[in-house]
Parts: C-alpha cells; structure tokens; sequence
C-alpha cells in the first residue's frame, strides 16, 4: 500500500512538472523589448510577447524546445532545462518568409502586409494604401484631394465604405464637405509607417462606421534606429527632402524622434500644379515601468494646389486640348490638419491589458471644383467650392484578459469608445475664378457624435479558435442651417448593434481555414440624415469569407478565399452636387489570391488577383451594373534586395474596364501600368532612381460617367471624364543615415 502511495505521489509530481507555464522576456541586441514574437512548442503550444516582451505559454513540459520567431530577427530555439523565467535576446536579420507563421488569430491574413512592409518599406504617399492586398487608388486632383479608393467591387470615392486609422486615430471624416467618410492620408510621412493592420468585410468588432468592405490601420514607428536625410529631385520640378532625427540614443526605457517632410511639383500638366506639401511628425515613446508605456505625439500638415480637373474625351479628341490640359485650370484647394495624440498600454497581470488612446485634430478643407463646366451656367461656368472647419476628437479604452482551462484559452476582449466631429462652415457654393462667391447652395454646421462599446471572445481549444462578439453604436447627428432666414437646427439619433461570428480552424503553423461573418454599416452624411428624419440612417452590410492560408513550403505563402457582401441600401450624399442618391440594395460576392514567393533570400516576388461580380438589386436586369465596379484587378512585382547593397524591383497594377454607369453603355477603360525602382546602398548613404510608368502608358487613372457642356457648344454629352495618369516619370534620391 505504501508503494502505491508512492506511485501515485510521484505520477502527480511528473503531471505538475511535465506540464507547466513557462514565463519568460525578449529582447533585441541593445536590450529593447520586442513585442509580437512568436513563441511555440513541437506540440502546438504557442503566445506572442507583449509590448514590453513579457510572455507567458501554458502546457510547457520539462526538454520542450520553444521555437521563437519574429519577422525582423533570427529565429532561436530555447531548451526547457527548469520552469524559471527565461531570457531571450534576438538577432536582426534580413527577412526571409521561412521566419512567417500562420498565427492561430482571426486577424492572421495581416502576415501578408507584414510581409510585403518587411520587404518593400513605403517611401510614396501612394503605396501607404496600396500594401493593402486587392487595394487600388486614384489620384484626381494631382496629390491634393484623398486618393479615389477601390475595394471588393466598391468605387469607396474617398473613404464611404472602408476605415481608416493611424495610431488609432481616426482619418476618415464623416459628413464632410466633399463627401462621407473623406479619408486624407497625406498628413502621413511614408517612412515612417511601421506596421500595416487590414480586414475585408464587417467582421471585426472593434472597428465600426465606415467598415463594410474592411478597414485599414497604420501605426507610425516608436522608435528610430538611425537618423535618416533624404533628397529626391525629378521631372515636373519636383523637390522632396526628408529628415527624420531619433532625438533620445541610448536612452534607457524612452526614444522619441522628429520626422519632416516638404514636397514640391508642377506635375505634367499643361498648367502647373504649383503643388507644396509640408509634414511634420513628433513622437515619444517610453516605459513608465516594467507594466506601462506610454506613446504622445503630435503632427502639423499643409498642403495647397492648383489643378487641372477631369477633362471630357470629346475635347481631347477633336484637339481643343491635350492629354495633360485643362477646361477650367482655376480648379485647386489647400488643407490642413494638426493632430495630438496618446496611446496607453497597461499590463494589470499575466492575463490582463488595457490599451487606451486619445486624440484631437483641428481639421480645414477648401476646394474649387468644376465638373459640368457650362451646363448649368453658360455664362459664369460651373466652378463650385466646397469648404469645411473641423474639430474631430475621441478617445478608446480596450480590455483584454485571458485564461486557460484544461484544454483550452478563452480570451476576452471588451472596449468603450467615443469620437465627436464638430464642423463648423460646411459650405457649398457657386463660384467663379475661386473668388467671387454667385450662389450659396448649401451652408451650415454639423455636430456628430459617435458613442460605442464592444464585448468579444476568442475560445480556443485545440486547433479551432471561435471567436463571437457583438458591437453597439449610438449616433447623434445635429444640422444648423444657415441659409435659413430662422434659427433652424434639426436634430436625429440611432442605435446600431452589429453582431459578428469567425470561426478559424488552424492544424499547425503552416495553414490556416477561416469563416468569418459578421454585420456591419456606413452612417449617412448628417445634412441627409435630418433631411430624411432620420430613416435609413445606418445601412446594414451582411458579409460572409471563406477561404484560407497556406505555406506549402517555407518560402511560398497563398491566400485564396471567396467572399460575399450584400447591403441594404447605398445611399450616398453626393456633396459635388449638394443631392441624394439612394442606390437601393447591392449585392457583391467575389474572391481573393494573394502569393508571396521568396525562390532566394535575396530575390520577392508577390501577386494579388481580386475578381468581383458587384450588381444592384432593385434595377432592372441590364441596368443593375454598380458604377465603376471593377470585376478584375491585379497587383505585383519582384523585389531584389542583395546583401552586395543593391535593390529595387518592377512592380505592376491592372484593372480590367469596368461599367461607368448603371446599364455599361459608357466604359471605364482599364489599363496596365508598371513602376520600377532601383538603389545602392554603401556604408550609411544610399542613392538610386525611382520610375513611374515605366513604360510610358497613356492611361486614365480615374474616369467618370458625366454630364457636362463646353463654352461653345448647344447642348450638353454624357461621357468619360478623366484626369490622365502621370506618364514616364523618373527622379532621383539621395540619403544617408547617422
């Protein structure tokens, strides 16, 4: 009997031992902490570190081998000799996509965007959008309004149907003078984009208004290894300098840097641009102990322009102008935009954080446009201005805890929120030659105001994680019009709930199925919302993926997924003509291929292909087609990066033609442009040229259905306005590093 005893007492002492949780801290060389490592065990045990590098992972047994890894360091293999907190300290190292896991979350796609920033850092203000895979954009202003954004069968205009954010600051700018969801990226200096966060489709419940065919979120660097000075000059006269100064070296726990950026152009119209664009960007971070961290900063951007506009066809055809000439070149705009912010990060115990972030902008937008050119007035023209003063400001705090059962972890998540848009002056009017002011069409202040909470959870047991949660958002819209000879302000609300269910099923580290469904909406323009007494405020979105990730081999990772969307109503403020369209219901469904490639360590190559078939549902069959819905997109390149110092690529984008209005009667063409770039870096100075359409395509790169008469002609056409793509364009760019 004693020996039994002695059994039984020596079977749970090995059950104990065996089977424990294992503490440990990561770090790179100069003893910073690196957070989002990848911790696993042959046997499917796997954490990530926390910001400050802390991790902990359950189920480790006595001779484990835990495998870390991170997409910046050599990977490392740790020995579990005893169950005390270990200490791991990182290697860099060039990328290699053998260092990519696919990680047991719902957000596990974002190892593409990983991928292709490791590989391809952002250096323009137009690939800070394009690292999203199946992402297009279009420029029709020269560089100074929002980029026109296409996603899943969406013509997005400036942002109505994806959120934006950086630094959990909201860049989209609801019931804006140039139309919902208005999302200017410029105030954003490219180098110093640090991570891509990306989602298609409603199913993430701590993003909110605006999410219907996902939602895109940057986070600028902490900290800055070196110094950086950069110079570019090129064709058109442009000018771009750059500094970026890290402010606190090898000071322990804190680093804080300056990032500046000024950019000039004359762009390679008939009329020069006389574009200029300033940036400056402040940023501290630090470790206010071994559990908080705290991130302030503060950011100043301007911009002013002159453009060309979208011209008609017909005038290009018959030689009243050329490719790159204007109807109405008084067009143009300046804004500005200053930010403050500051994230929060606080590690409560092992199993509990909360992340809370704050932020203020004072927002101003001014733009003269003309579309139509003498339709409406064959006298004056058809110029119009649209004009905003904003102050935008939010705060959100999220809890996460986890815990482990027997044989599982449940982790859950919960957030409240609150963002307040007060714009004051939100004007459209009639002008001519910008500055004399015909006709007030619409002008007054609008006050929105967002209030939200969240509740999720992840339950994960074995290889299938299930992740339920529910969102819940209250609207206030207030309209004060001034145009009205009587104090007149309208005022509506609603409550929006938008559930959402993802199911990921992951058997090892190499593949990966996922369903995610989930509801989600776009609020209206608020001068609509009182218009209509508030009906049809908050447009549901139904989406549904399926799909998966794969890594056959170590250096080749593939997305391939289908997907569908269907919502109840696109009803859209048109702020260039002050009316409403309600579209009616639409219905997308469509699918994702997305490859990454890496045949040696120094040589990439990636392809995004993207099909959609977008209809609407309450037109009559022949004229159901969704306006500038693209069926067919593509993205790609082939990245070189020599340990020798030399790099560079060929990158390509195409977009197949796509119907301009709602029975395809008019087309908007598709076209096939590539960009090349090529450096040498030698010691810490790096010189090399960048080219934009390599090939010298003529191409459209936004392209309307639009009415419109010329000064000399009787009665008005319908047809494709466009702004024409930038033709061969090459500068050159110098930068050292201290």
């Amino acid at each position: 009997m004693k020996n039994i005893y002695l059994l039984i007492l020596l079977a749970g002492f090995s059950l104990s031992t065996n089977a424990q949780t294992l503490t440990g801290t990561i770090t790179d060389k100069n003893n910073s902490s690196v957070a989002n490592a990848h911790i696993t065990t042959k046997d499917g045990a796997h954490t990530h570190s926390a910001k400050d590098g802390n991790f902990s992972i359950e189920n480790v047994k006595l001779n484990d081998t835990l495998l870390i890894t991170h997409i910046s360091y050599m990977p490392q293999s740790v020995v579990v000799a005893n169950f005390e907190p270990v200490s791991v300290v990182l290697s860099e190292s060039s990328f290699e996509l053998a260092q990519v896991e696919v990680t047991h979350s719902v957000k596990a796609i974002n190892s593409i965007t990983e991928v292709d920033v490791a590989i391809n850092p952002v250096t323009t203000s137009q690939e800070v959008l394009r690292k999203v895979p199946g992402l297009f954009i279009g420029q029709h202003a020269g560089g100074g309004k929002a980029e026109q954004i296409f996603l899943r069968g969406f013509d997005i205009d400036h942002g109505t149907d994806i959120a934006i954010t950086v630094d959990g600051m909201p860049v989209n700018m609801v019931s804006h003078a140039h139309g919902q969801g208005y999302a200017d990226l410029h105030f954003v200096i490219p180098e110093t984009v640090d991570e891509v966060d990306f989602g298609k489709g409603p199913y993430y419940v701590d993003k909110g208004n605006l999410t219907t065919a996902g939602y895109v979120g940057f986070k600028t660097k902490d900290r800055l290894d070196e110094s950086l000075v950069s110079l570019e000059y090129g064709q058109f006269n442009t000018l771009r300098a750059l500094g970026m100064f890290n402010l606190m070296k090898n000071k322990p726990n804190q680093d804080a840097y300056v990032a500046g950026e000024f950019q000039l152009t004359d762009g390679p119209f008939d009329a020069s641009q006389n574009f200029n664009r300033i940036n400056v960007l402040a940023k501290y971070n630090a470790a206010m102990d071994k559990r908080q961290f705290l991130s302030v900063q503060a950011s100043y951007f301007n911009s002013k322009w002159d453009a060309s506009g979208q011209i008609p066809v017909r005038a290009v055809e018959d030689g009243t102008i050329g490719r790159f000439g204007a109807i109405d070149d008084t067009e143009g705009g300046n804004t500005h935009r200053i930010n403050a912010a500051m994230n929060h990060t606080a590690i409560l115990g092992e199993h509990t954080t909360v992340k809370s972030n704050a932020y203020y902008s004072r927002y101003g937008f001014e733009l003269y446009s003309n579309f139509t050119f003498f339709l409406d007035d064959s006298i004056n023209g058809d110029q119009i201005k649209q004009f905003e003063r904003r102050n935008l400001a939010g705060f959100e705090s999220v809890v996460d805890h986890h815990f482990h059962l027997n044989k599982g972890t449940i982790a859950l998540k919960g957030g409240l929120g609150m963002r307040y848009d007060d714009a004051n002056d939100v004007e459209l009017s009639h002008t001519v030659n910008r500055d004399s002011l015909l006709v007030p069409f619409a002008l007054g202040d609008i006050d929105e105001s967002n209030v939200y909470a969240f509740v999720g959870a992840d339950f994960e047991f074995g290889d299938f994680l299930i992740n339920p949660a529910v969102r819940l958002d209250h609207f206030k819209f207030d309209y004060h019009n001034k145009l009205d000879s009587v104090y007149n302000n309208k005022s509506e609300q609603a409550i929006k709930p938008s559930p959402k269910l993802n199911i990921i099923y992951s058997p090892s580290n190499r593949w990966q199925l996922y369903l995610k469904t989930g509801m989600g909406f776009h609020s209206n323009d608020t001068r609509v919302v009182v218009a209509q007494n508030g009906r049809r405020t908050l447009p549901t979105a139904y989406g549904a993926d399926l799909g998966a990730i794969i890594k056959p081999v170590d250096n080749l990772m593939i997305n391939v997924g289908g997907w569908y969307l269907y919502l109840e109503q696109e009803f859209v403020y048109v702020g260039d003509a002050a009316v409403v369209e309600p579209s009616g219901r639409t219905q997308r469904l469509g699918a994702d291929v997305s490859v990454r490639y890496q045949p040696l360590k120094w040589l990439f190559l990636y392809a995004d292909f993207n099909y959609t078939f977008a209809r609407a549902l309450d037109d009559a069959a022949g004229e159901n087609y969704i306006p500038l819905a693209a069926d067919l997109t593509s993205v790609g390149g082939i990245t070189v990066n020599h340990p020798i110092g030399i790099s560079g690529g060929i990158n390509y984008r195409w977009i197949g033609d796509r119907p301009a209005n709602e029975d395809y009667s008019i087309t908007a063409k598709g076209y096939f442009v590539a960009d090349a770039n090529l450096s040498y870096t030698w010691r810490k100075w790096t010189a090399g040229i960048i080219i934009q359409n390599l090939f010298n395509t003529k191409w459209n790169e936004t392209q309307f259905a639009t009415e419109s008469r010329l000064a000399n002609e009787m009665t008005s056409v319908e047809e494709i306005h466009f702004t024409p793509g930038t033709p061969f364009f090459i500068r050159g760019k110098v930068s050292v590093r201290f």
